[in-house]
């Protein structure tokens, strides 16, 4: 019979925050993978459990997915953590986790602390629509496709970022997200847990003192904004037109349009003579 791989989240700061099922399950399974396992022994030494761990990390993690899957196929059970939070997010967690299913062995997530719905639920920012999109790429050509995304996404973006990086990436964001909402998440669960409702210019200034885990919620584009692009690129005559199937007047159609694209309308009204 096959063992289980358990997907066990574990706390992103307060070691209170672990579930009494995460407890339960790392002192039942066989031996514990881990993503750096000096920090997964403080949170075992803590709860006084002893177990074998594994390292499983992204520099292993095709040797050790390997090792794994043929443990579980000898009917070990598995419990699988990263170094904090959720695994299988922004971690090497997916790859044992899709040979797993591959291999027909059951997979159970045991629920707990992520540290990305946790920004999001206090952000104040809408929580209805999201996307996460993980770490930016540093390829040029494919960090510039996510900022794009970003710019015009109309739901509301998640994004990791380690310290060093994060000013670099506040940098970019600045040049296209004009007077969007952002959140910056910080030490989230821990004693110096903070969130900076700022705009980028004032968080720009704020970042070198900045230190720890941070996370960045960004507000999705407006929808009058969507639709103003939109009018935008079409040409004037077509952006004439469409103001003019709504039944408006010429004089409120320069109005709007001269507004639309940020010109004095003076310069609209001499293309409609």
């Amino acid at each position: 019979m096959k063992g289980i791989l358990f997907i066990v989240a574990t706390p992103i700061g307060n070691l209170e925050d672990i579930t009494l099922r995460a407890l339960k399950i790392l002192k039942e399974v066989d031996a514990i993978a881990a993503e750096d396992t000096r920090q997964t022994l403080k949170l075992l030494n803590h709860f006084e459990i002893s177990k074998p761990l594994i390292s499983y990390h992204r520099h292993n993690e095709d040797v050790k997915s390997n090792i794994l899957i043929e443990k579980l196929n000898n009917g070990e059970n598995i419990a699988l953590v990263s170094d904090a939070g959720t695994p299988g997010i922004c971690d090497p967690g997916e790859e044992v986790i899709e040979k797993a299913i591959e291999e027909k062995i059951n997979v159970v997530p045991i629920p707990g602390a992520c540290a990305m719905i946790n920004a999001l639920i206090a952000s104040g920012i809408d929580t209805k629509e999201f996307n996460f999109l993980g770490f930016l790429p540093l390829n040029k050509k494919l960090r510039k496709e996510k900022l794009r995304e970003i710019e015009n996404s109309n739901k509301t973006i998640i994004l990791y970022e380690a310290p060093h990086k994060m000013k670099n990436t506040l940098e970019d964001l600045r040049k296209i997200l004009e007077n969007r909402k952002v959140v910056l998440a910080r030490e989230l669960t821990k004693i110096h847990e903070e969130f900076l409702r700022e705009n980028i210019s004032t968080l720009l200034e704020k970042i070198d003192d900045l230190k720890g885990e941070m996370i960045l919620i960004i507000e999705g584009k407006k929808e009058k904004e969507i639709l103003n692009n939109k009018l935008n690129e079409l040409t004037l005559e077509k952006h004439y037109k469409y103001y003019e199937e709504q039944g408006l007047e010429k004089k409120e159609i320069i109005k709007r349009i001269a507004k639309d694209r940020n010109v004095n309308k003076n310069e609209i009204y001499m293309k409609f003579i």
